[in-house]
Protein backbone atom coordinates (compact mmCIF):
# COMPACT_ATOMS: atom_id res chain seq x y z
CA UNK A 1 0.00 0.00 0.00
CA UNK A 2 2.56 2.30 1.10
CA UNK A 3 4.51 1.60 -2.13
CA UNK A 4 1.56 2.52 -4.32
CA UNK A 5 0.86 5.57 -2.19
CA UNK A 6 4.58 6.56 -3.27
CA UNK A 7 4.21 5.53 -6.87
CA UNK A 8 1.42 8.26 -7.14
CA UNK A 9 3.06 10.72 -5.42
CA UNK A 10 5.89 10.28 -7.20
CA UNK A 11 4.20 10.74 -11.02
CA UNK A 12 2.27 13.29 -9.59
CA UNK A 13 5.19 15.32 -8.42
CA UNK A 14 7.39 14.34 -11.38
CA UNK A 15 4.88 15.06 -14.35
CA UNK A 16 6.09 18.61 -14.98
CA UNK A 17 10.02 17.72 -14.73
CA UNK A 18 9.03 14.55 -17.10
CA UNK A 19 7.05 17.33 -19.39
CA UNK A 20 9.90 19.68 -19.43
CA UNK A 21 12.44 16.51 -20.38
CA UNK A 22 10.12 15.79 -22.63
CA UNK A 23 10.68 19.58 -24.70
CA UNK A 24 15.16 18.83 -24.10
CA UNK A 25 17.37 21.36 -22.71
CA UNK A 26 15.28 24.67 -23.90
CA UNK A 27 12.31 23.60 -23.11
CA UNK A 28 13.67 22.84 -19.20
CA UNK A 29 15.62 26.66 -19.11
CA UNK A 30 12.29 28.11 -20.57
CA UNK A 31 10.26 26.60 -17.65
CA UNK A 32 12.49 27.69 -15.22
CA UNK A 33 12.52 31.02 -15.97
CA UNK A 34 8.87 30.80 -16.24
CA UNK A 35 8.77 29.45 -12.89
CA UNK A 36 10.42 32.42 -11.31
CA UNK A 37 8.87 34.86 -12.94
CA UNK A 38 5.36 33.29 -11.86
CA UNK A 39 6.82 32.70 -8.58
CA UNK A 40 7.23 36.44 -8.16
CA UNK A 41 3.78 37.17 -9.44
CA UNK A 42 2.31 35.17 -6.29
CA UNK A 43 4.47 36.10 -4.06
CA UNK A 44 2.25 38.97 -2.77
CA UNK A 45 -1.56 37.90 -1.54
CA UNK A 46 -3.19 39.42 -4.31
CA UNK A 47 -1.48 39.51 -8.01
CA UNK A 48 -3.03 41.25 -11.01
CA UNK A 49 -3.74 41.25 -14.85
CA UNK A 50 -1.12 43.33 -15.35
CA UNK A 51 1.16 41.21 -13.27
CA UNK A 52 0.21 38.10 -15.29
CA UNK A 53 0.61 40.60 -18.80
CA UNK A 54 3.78 41.50 -17.89
CA UNK A 55 5.48 37.59 -16.99
CA UNK A 56 3.69 36.95 -20.15
CA UNK A 57 5.43 39.72 -22.23
CA UNK A 58 9.14 39.13 -20.51
CA UNK A 59 8.27 34.83 -21.65
CA UNK A 60 7.48 36.59 -25.19
CA UNK A 61 10.99 38.78 -25.28
CA UNK A 62 13.50 36.31 -23.77
CA UNK A 63 12.84 33.30 -25.73
CA UNK A 64 9.88 34.62 -28.86
CA UNK A 65 7.45 32.25 -28.20
CA UNK A 66 4.17 32.49 -29.99
CA UNK A 67 0.69 33.10 -27.71
CA UNK A 68 0.09 29.40 -27.62
CA UNK A 69 3.36 27.93 -26.86
CA UNK A 70 3.11 30.76 -23.91
CA UNK A 71 -0.32 29.79 -22.60
CA UNK A 72 1.37 26.12 -22.22
CA UNK A 73 3.93 27.17 -20.90
CA UNK A 74 2.56 29.41 -18.00
CA UNK A 75 -0.18 26.51 -17.45
CA UNK A 76 3.14 24.31 -17.07
CA UNK A 77 4.67 26.89 -14.53
CA UNK A 78 1.92 27.56 -12.75
CA UNK A 79 1.42 23.58 -11.71
CA UNK A 80 5.34 23.63 -11.32
CA UNK A 81 5.87 26.41 -9.13
CA UNK A 82 2.72 25.39 -6.68
CA UNK A 83 4.35 21.44 -6.39
CA UNK A 84 8.04 22.82 -6.11
CA UNK A 85 9.83 22.49 -2.39
CA UNK A 86 12.42 25.64 -3.40
CA UNK A 87 13.66 27.42 -6.51
CA UNK A 88 17.45 26.13 -6.30
CA UNK A 89 16.40 23.70 -8.83
CA UNK A 90 15.28 26.99 -11.33
CA UNK A 91 17.90 29.43 -10.24
CA UNK A 92 20.31 26.38 -10.75
CA UNK A 93 19.44 25.54 -14.34
CA UNK A 94 19.74 29.39 -15.19
CA UNK A 95 23.08 30.07 -13.68
CA UNK A 96 23.97 26.75 -15.94
CA UNK A 97 22.57 27.95 -19.07
CA UNK A 98 22.78 31.87 -18.91
CA UNK A 99 25.33 34.27 -19.16
CA UNK A 100 26.16 37.25 -16.50
CA UNK A 101 24.66 39.72 -18.81
CA UNK A 102 21.73 36.84 -19.67
CA UNK A 103 21.09 36.47 -15.56
CA UNK A 104 20.96 40.39 -14.93
CA UNK A 105 18.13 40.71 -17.59
CA UNK A 106 16.75 37.79 -16.35
CA UNK A 107 16.63 39.55 -12.61
CA UNK A 108 15.29 42.99 -14.47
CA UNK A 109 12.00 41.03 -16.12
CA UNK A 110 11.78 39.38 -12.71
CA UNK A 111 11.54 43.63 -10.97
CA UNK A 112 9.21 44.27 -13.60
CA UNK A 113 6.80 41.40 -12.55
CA UNK A 114 7.05 43.00 -8.93
CA UNK A 115 6.57 46.34 -9.56
CA UNK A 116 4.12 45.70 -12.26
CA UNK A 117 1.25 46.80 -10.29
CA UNK A 118 2.66 49.56 -9.15
CA UNK A 119 3.77 48.53 -5.63
CA UNK A 120 6.62 46.45 -4.57
CA UNK A 121 5.72 44.51 -1.41
CA UNK A 122 7.83 43.04 1.59
CA UNK A 123 7.42 39.54 0.07
CA UNK A 124 8.13 40.22 -3.49
CA UNK A 125 11.36 42.49 -1.97
CA UNK A 126 12.21 39.35 -0.07
CA UNK A 127 11.85 37.05 -2.52
CA UNK A 128 13.92 39.09 -5.21
CA UNK A 129 16.47 39.55 -2.50
CA UNK A 130 16.82 35.46 -2.42
CA UNK A 131 16.54 35.29 -6.27
CA UNK A 132 19.15 37.81 -6.63
CA UNK A 133 21.61 35.86 -3.94
CA UNK A 134 20.68 32.40 -5.60
CA UNK A 135 21.50 33.54 -8.94
CA UNK A 136 24.70 34.95 -7.68
CA UNK A 137 23.91 38.46 -8.49
CA UNK A 138 26.39 41.23 -7.20
CA UNK A 139 25.06 43.52 -5.24
CA UNK A 140 25.51 46.51 -7.19
CA UNK A 141 24.50 44.84 -10.44
CA UNK A 142 21.08 43.92 -8.51
CA UNK A 143 20.33 47.08 -7.24
CA UNK A 144 20.58 48.60 -10.85
CA UNK A 145 18.81 45.49 -12.64
CA UNK A 146 15.91 47.16 -9.66
CA UNK A 147 16.14 50.65 -10.88
CA UNK A 148 15.77 49.34 -14.43
CA UNK A 149 13.12 46.99 -13.82
CA UNK A 150 11.12 50.13 -11.91
CA UNK A 151 11.84 52.60 -14.69
CA UNK A 152 10.83 49.52 -17.20
CA UNK A 153 7.70 49.06 -15.14
CA UNK A 154 6.84 52.78 -15.14
CA UNK A 155 6.64 53.12 -11.08
CA UNK A 156 8.39 56.60 -9.68
CA UNK A 157 11.44 56.34 -7.26
CA UNK A 158 10.75 56.31 -3.72
CA UNK A 159 11.28 59.61 -2.27
CA UNK A 160 13.83 57.73 0.69
CA UNK A 161 16.90 56.22 -0.19
CA UNK A 162 16.32 53.06 0.99
CA UNK A 163 16.47 49.99 -0.94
Amino acid sequence: MFASLKDLFNALTDAPAAAAKAGGPDHALQLATAVLLVEVMRSDADYSPVERTTVVQALRDKFKLGDDEIARLMELADATSRDAPDLYSFTSRLNKSFSTEQKLRMVEYLWQVAYADGTLSHHENHLMRKLGDLLYIPRGDFVAAKQRGRAAAGVAEPESPAE
